[in-house]
């Protein structure tokens, strides 16, 4: 059957992974587990698994010679198109096994990348991803262009692929300087929104998380939003911030970020660091855990450590375990056994969500106190806090008399020092 010229062929794919020193098979094979889900998220459909044993890692091939040659026979016996490492390839590496296997070789890094390339749907995405393929691909252009040639297309060649094969040294870091500069004018403008939103007193809560932990599917409930959420990895790229107004009144922005993944890579990291500033200055991080994830303290860690990458680790935290619909008593209790203070929720199912809103406002000191507050109407500086009073709290009484303004309202407990009229 004739492959349709309109939609992309997905790529058959050997994904090959290594047991390690002290490293555990169990891990392994989850590592691979979630390689083959990336791999589908990229396009291409794992027709062969490999997963070698040896002390350390061979430094001229990764797997050593004999494995490799065997890698080989398999390849062209399976028609693999694409054979991806779980593990990051030195340039070295790639060039060896690309001469021995004669397929396209890619690492995890590099399908990461391409996956990003793929989703990033705004220019700041786009060029975010960009530096980052092109941080990655500097390293490797010693000696690499024959092999570079070879790609043609497909997995690891997207964004500006296409383009960046025939590119020399100099022309990408002239390139990467530009991104970097365009990226920084980002920066300051998200500085410049942050300010704003500072000086309005309305607290920001940033969602965090491995990748399809449910992040998208709760900033939906929270917000009454419709961003795309579904079972794929990393379908959030871009920062998404709106506003949540409580039956009350109160109010609050909520931010949904990219997904964390185990070894994301650095990179990545550091060319998104323009997007996960947006975690770093939160006033309050939810990190969404999947209850029902086989390897989930794996997850947990692995978010954790992006979170110290990101300087966001002494952000106030609320660990949220997600899809608790899917797992049993038993488990549920072993959760809050373990971490008393976290919350289990279903996002899908609206489990959960009144305990999680009240948490986040106790966090957030959003709990109303009743106060008295009497200001000079005839001062600049009162009458914005006036203003501030009504759009921020419940005013029960408003009364004027003798040239003042006497309100009685229910402010948010965050609020009462900066609602105190001036020193008379």
């Amino acid at each position: 059957m004739a492959r349709s010229r309109m939609t992309p062929a997905r790529e058959r794919a050997a994904l090959v992974g290594l047991v390690a020193g002290r490293a555990r098979r169990l891990d392994a094979e989850r590592s691979m587990d979630e390689l083959a889900g990336l791999s589908d998220a990229a396009g291409a459909d794992v027709a062969l698994r490999v997963l070698q044993e040896r002390p350390k890692p061979d430094p001229a091939t990764f797997l050593g010679a004999g494995k490799v040659e065997l890698l080989a026979a398999s390849c062209a016996e399976l028609d693999i198109d694409v054979v991806i490492f779980d593990n990051e390839l030195t340039p070295a590496q790639l060039r060896q096994v690309e001469a021995i296997v004669h397929r396209k070789i890619i690492d995890r890094t590099q399908l990461i990348l391409d996956i990003f390339a793929r989703r990033a749907h705004t220019r700041e995405g786009k060029l975010q991803v960009e530096l980052a393929q092109l941080q990655y691909l500097l390293p490797r252009l010693v000696g690499a262009g024959a092999a570079l040639s070879r790609l043609g297309g497909g997995i690891g060649t997207r964004g500006p692929g296409e383009t960046k094969l025939e590119t020399d040294r100099r022309r990408i870091r002239t390139r990467i300087h530009a991104i970097k500069e365009d990226i920084d004018r980002v920066r300051q403008r998200r500085s410049q929104l942050r300010e704003r939103r500072q000086k309005t007193s309305v607290p920001t809560v940033a969602l965090v998380g491995y990748t399809n932990a449910g992040k998208t599917t709760l900033f939906n409930v929270l917000t009454k939003a419709d961003a795309e959420a579904s079972d794929a990895l990393f379908v959030t790229l871009d920062p998404l911030i709106r506003q949540v107004r409580l039956p009350d009144s109160r109010e609050l922005l909520v931010s949904d970020t990219v997904g964390f993944i185990d070894r994301l890579p650095h990179a990545l990291v550091a060319a998104f660091r323009a997007t996960l500033e947006e975690v770093a200055e939160a006033d309050l991080v939810l990190h969404v855990i999947d209850a029902a994830a086989t390897d989930r303290d794996r997850r947990i860690t692995a978010v954790r450590r992006v979170l110290e990458e990101v300087d966001a680790a002494d952000v106030p935290l609320i660990e949220v375990y997600n899809k608790c619909d899917e797992i049993g008593p038993a488990e549920r209790r072993r959760i809050r056994d373990t971490d008393p203070a976290a919350l289990c929720i279903s996002a899908r199912h609206r489990e959960g969500l009144d305990e999680l809103i009240d948490s986040v406002a106790s966090h957030l000191a959003l709990d109303v106190t009743r106060v008295s507050l009497s200001y000079d109407p005839d001062s600049p500086a009162d009458r914005e806090r006036i203003a501030r009073v009504y759009r921020h709290a419940r005013v029960l009484e408003h009364e004027v008399r003798d040239g003042r303004v006497t309100m009685v309202a229910d402010v948010p407990r965050r609020l009462v020092p900066q609602l105190q009229p001036a020193a008379r």
